[in-house]
Order: structure tokens, then C-alpha cells, then sequence
């Protein structure tokens, strides 16, 4: 089995629901196992601006899959769910991401690991860190790369959003 880690986020609809939605579907994949969920973060848009809030989250799965076989999986689940094709970095029902498998690296036309912006998004370096610890990702500590992102000194607007943690935590 392989760890993987899976960024998901949601700025449509029921925004924690969504998320919930997708961690139940890929846990309930034979092939997939949902071992840990970071806390719930609002975070504003990314990319285009001009839309609404997201709620992210990190998910630790295990698995047996190949990486283009669990992307595969991933989105699936996010059509299943509502999600259509829109806008690079625009509004989404959901979205979940493969961030990283230590020590694989894929760069290809459908699949990159790590994520390419890993390391350029708050919102995907804090619950990452929050269930990962301070792992190394190419090289580079978790830690070391929140640090370098919070020195840029541009507000993030970046909260933990107690209420859907606690509504994430009960129902998964």
C-alpha cells in the first residue's frame, strides 16, 4: 500500500458536505483508504478571484492504485458529485487533487507529483503539514515552505473554519 496525499476543496453548493461527500466515496473505493483529514480551512479564490470562498482540506489515503489509476478514481468521484468542467482555477462543486506520493515523481501531460503549485499555496502547505508533519517534499520541509510563503507578508486570509472541521470530524 501507498500513502498518498489528496488536497480537496469546494467553493459551490455545500462546501463541507462536498468534501465530506468525496472522503466517504474514496473511502468507500476497495482500493482506497482514508487513514487521516486535516482540519477545514476557508480560503479565498485562487487563480480568478471574482468567486465565491472555498473550504480546503489534506486527506492521507492508502492505497494500492498506481497514481493515474487513483486520479482516475479522483475524478470520477468528482463528477459523481456535480462537478463540470469550468474555467481553469474557477468554481467548483469539488475538487480533489493528488499532492504527493514520497519519493514519486511524475511529470506528465495529465499528472504531475508533486502538485505543481504545491509549494506556491498556503491553503494546500497547512492541513498538508497538519496531517504530514515535516516531511520532505523535493527536497524541501513542509515547515520551511509555510515559513517562506508567510514571509512574502501578503495577507493569505487563510482561517480554520471550526464549525466544518467539527461538522467533518462527526460524520467522518
Amino acid at each position: 500500500m501507498t500513502e498518498v496525499a489528496l488536497g480537496l476543496g469546494a467553493n459551490l453548493g455545500d462546501r463541507c458536505g462536498s468534501i465530506i461527500a468525496a472522503l466517504k466515496a474514496l473511502d468507500q473505493h476497495p482500493d482506497v483508504t482514508v487513514t487521516r483529514v486535516s482540519s477545514i480551512y476557508a480560503t479565498p479564490p485562487w487563480g480568478i478571484v471574482d468567486q465565491p470562498a472555498f473550504l480546503n482540506a489534506v486527506a492521507l489515503v492508502e492505497t494500492s492504485l498506481s497514481p493515474e489509476a487513483l486520479l482516475d478514481v479522483c475524478q470520477d468521484i468528482e463528477r459523481e458529485l456535480g462537478r463540470r468542467p469550468r474555467l481553469r482555477w474557477g468554481p467548483r462543486e469539488i475538487d480533489i487533487d493528488l499532492l504527493n506520493i514520497e519519493g514519486v515523481r511524475i511529470a506528465s501531460e495529465r499528472l504531475s507529483l508533486p502538485h505543481a503549485g504545491l509549494f506556491e499555496r498556503l491553503f494546500v502547505l497547512v492541513p498538508l503539514h497538519e496531517v504530514w508533519g515535516d516531511r520532505l517534499v523535493c527536497g524541501t520541509g513542509l515547515q520551511a515552505a509555510i515559513n517562506r510563503l508567510r514571509s512574502l507578508d501578503e495577507p493569505s486570509g487563510m482561517h480554520l473554519d471550526d464549525a466544518a472541521t467539527s461538522r467533518t470530524r462527526a460524520a467522518f
